[in-house]
């Protein structure tokens, strides 16, 4: 159960980061777009601005699955020692 609920944890938080990209992505583009059509303004912080949220996205994608690997791993392998135990005949 503990498993189910990291992944999906992860998962929320991964698709959080992304979605925070998509928007900042967004508004970068309308910009642009603003630019060519009308008055825009701050266009150059807006490329900057969705660059730092989307390294940050990655980077963070990348350290919750890492984290999420982990507490797997770690969680395996006491449920796995648990279990081997309790096989294990007494002598």
């Amino acid at each position: 159960m503990t498993e189910q609920i990291l992944d999906k944890m992860s998962n929320l938080m991964t698709s959080a980061f992304g979605l925070v990209a998509a928007l900042a992505w967004n508004d970068a583009i309308k910009a642009l777009f603003a630019k060519y059509y009308a008055k825009g303004e701050g266009i150059g912080a807006q490329f900057v601005y969705a660059s730092i949220v989307t390294i940050v996205a990655v980077v963070a994608a990348v350290w919750i699955g890492r984290v999420a690997a982990k507490v797997k791993e770690v969680t395996g392998a006491e449920e796995g020692g648990e279990a081997s135990a309790e096989k294990k005949p007494a002598s």
